[in-house]
């Protein structure tokens, strides 16, 4: 049996993964990944994800610079979610989200609101020069 048919695929044949980074064990994002994303993934030591607003393959960094080095590959017991375990590049120190900040999950609960509890690290219009910036 191939590697890739362990996978439970949703009804969209993508599956959730989450990148977390090696070291400090911060949680940088959450994206999706189809069966070629994973393959590349795994085949690169990159991430690549399928963005689903695209409509196609994403290697993480492409229009960034901020590349996801793959060191571990892991898949819940269910085998249906995948956890990246990655060195963030291209920024010190690494720029995981594309608001320009090191996690996607900047936001934090408190008092009954959302509040910003970590700073941009880089402005994202100098990231992106222009382009449009999606995850």
């Amino acid at each position: 049996m191939d590697w890739l048919d362990e996978v439970k695929w949703d009804a969209q044949g993508l599956i959730p993964v989450i990148a977390q980074e090696v070291g400090s064990n911060d949680v940088l994002m959450f994206a999706w990944m189809n069966r070629e994303a994973l393959g590349k993934t795994a085949e690169l030591g990159r991430a690549v994800y399928w963005s689903r607003s695209r409509g196609k393959l994403w290697f993480k960094g492409e229009e960034s610079g901020h590349v996801q080095t793959v060191h571990d590959i892991r898949m819940d017991c269910d085998n249906d979610v995948l956890l990246l375990k990655v060195t963030q590049t291209g920024h010190e120190p690494g720029i995981a989200c594309h608001t320009g900040r090191h996690s996607c999950f900047f936001q934090k609960y408190e008092d009954g609101a959302w509040k910003t509890v970590e700073p941009v690290l880089q402005d994202p219009a100098t990231i992106y020069q222009g382009k449009q910036a999606a995850s």
